[in-house]
């Protein structure tokens, strides 16, 4: 997510690292980071204006005059992130005694009918009754999908033949349905197209009028840039828009649509979609975000990932592990599990401040974490219990039965109990130790470590073994009595 808004506004900050800060390397600075912004798709007038902010709060004296002006200006930069994109009401104000309605809307494409079954379960999840309304007509695979994606999370879908019925009709029978059903809350699927058009605006003005949703939500595919706060604003003019949500942050985006979309409409955006299955739906968070684009971490969205999908047993017990100093790779085995199922390792430690560089480092490198993973698990599942409880003592004819196993080499094996012996070492250490200076642990590590990580199972490069210092000795006195006498000659 933002990958490459991160990489450029990290570039563009650098200017702070070359020397003593004055009003004019910072203006020049923030030149830079006017450019990384456009590169990003950044609205022209959005990046501008957001330039001239910081770079008049950062030219002021308490500033330049600081102990600390880098710290100073970066955190200007965050906050002025934080404003651009926040404030956020995540709220969708339900009204007591009726059902609340919502009015779901975009361009075609952008995600809204999965979108659709994604807050319906999000909303299931906080004790809601949802009822989905299929009233995209134009488009009949978009009933069918509303259909299965109703199944998928458990909720109703209200239908009609597209051949005898109107988009108006099917909202209006779909809110009698829904309210006939005990449904609290309705979602409308309407109608998008591939691009706006009178005919669409006029469809939905008139459900609009009619139906009287009492919120109406704009799907955005984020990775359309410009063209989706563009689309933002026509929908906007016309139905008055509570809020918008980004789909597609997973993949290849610039970033320009989250940070200009709020500013240019002055519509929230209140949920992100980060993933194409029916639970990567999350609140939109300003200040996170901004964390993230500069590659400062986000702990408190990792924290929240954790106690989503690690269970309290499952947090205590590795807590226990963690103050016992005990650690098998039985224990490490069920913590790789444990962050897999918290989704992208790569995403993962883009949460941690400090390892955000590292993760970029993997990419550079052809690094796949996942797959080292994959490998690691298929090393340690080749092992018999035993093995696992006691990995010190795995012989040599060990290695080579569990590296036959499981198709690496031997020496793949023996890398990964030192590297495991290395981490079991680090353990013991943290364990006397608090939350925070763990964390701090964490990321002395990562700096001091090979863009691969700890956790890589190296491969064996050379089939020569390490020479002894006195051999070592002997060559570099001899390959200087050989310059010698070749100097001698020349003479």
């Amino acid at each position: 997510m933002f990958e490459g808004i991160t990489d450029n506004l990290k570039s563009a900050l650098s200017f702070m690292n070359r020397g003593r800060l004055t009003e004019a390397s910072i203006r020049e600075g923030m030149q830079t980071v006017r450019q990384a912004l456009l590169e990003a798709d950044v609205n022209y007038d959005v990046a501008q204006n957001f330039v001239e902010r910081v770079t008049e709060r950062a030219i002021g004296d308490d500033v330049l005059k600081s102990l600390s002006p880098t710290e100073q200006i970066v955190g200007i930069v965050n906050q002025e992130l934080i404003d651009l994109m926040g404030p956020v009401d995540h709220s969708l104000h339900f009204v007591k005694g009726t059902t609340t309605i919502l009015m779901m809307c975009g361009l075609q494409g952008a995600g809204k009918t999965t979108t659709c079954g994604k807050l319906a379960k999000l909303l299931q999840a906080e004790g809601r009754k949802p009822f989905l309304v299929a009233a995209d007509l134009q488009r009949p695979a978009a009933i069918e999908q509303l259909r299965v994606v109703g199944e998928q999370v458990g909720v109703p879908v209200h239908t009609e033949d597209p051949a005898t019925s109107t988009p108006l009709k099917v909202c209006q029978n779909g809110v009698a349905a829904a309210k006939k059903a005990g449904a609290d809350v309705v979602i409308l699927d309407t109608a998008g197209r591939l691009h706006v058009d009178d005919e669409l605006m006029n469809e939905l003005e008139q459900i609009d009028r009619r139906v009287q949703p009492h919120q109406i939500l704009l799907v955005c595919d984020a990775m359309t840039g410009q063209d989706a706060v563009n689309s933002a604003k026509v929908f906007n003019d016309a139905l008055e828009l509570d809020g918008v949500i980004l789909t597609k942050l997973d993949g290849d985006t610039r970033g320009g649509a989250a940070l200009s979309v709020k500013e240019v409409t002055g519509v929230p955006i209140k949920f992100i979609g980060v993933g194409e299955q029916l639970d990567k739906l999350e609140l939109f968070h300003p200040d996170r975000m901004a964390s993230r684009i500069l590659g400062m971490g986000d702990v408190v969205t990792l924290f929240e990932k954790a106690q989503a999908e690690i269970s309290e047993e499952e947090m205590e017990d590795a807590q226990q592990k963690m103050s016992e100093g005990k650690f098998t790779l039985v224990d490490f085995q069920k913590q790789m599990r444990m962050v897999k199922r918290m989704g992208s390792v790569k995403d993962i430690m883009k949460m941690i401040p400090g390892l955000g560089g590292m993760a970029d480092k993997l990419g550079a490198a052809g690094e796949d974490p996942e797959k080292e993973l994959k490998r690691v698990d298929g090393i340690i599942n080749s092992m018999t219990e035993y093995e696992r409880e006691h990995p010190t003592k795995i012989d040599r004819s060990r290695r080579n039965r569990i590296a036959t196993g499981c198709g690496v080499e031997p020496s793949e094996v023996n890398a990964l109990l030192k590297q495991f012996g290395e981490m079991a070492t680090m353990m013991k250490r943290m364990s006397g130790m608090g939350a925070m200076d763990r964390m701090k642990a964490v990321q002395d590590i990562a700096k001091n470590s090979d863009p691969s990580g700890n956790f890589k199972v190296q491969k064996q490069r050379s089939k020569r073994g390490p020479q002894s210092s006195d051999k070592l000795k002997d060559l570099k006195k001899k390959k200087r009595q050989d310059k010698k006498k070749a100097r001698k000659r020349s003479k």
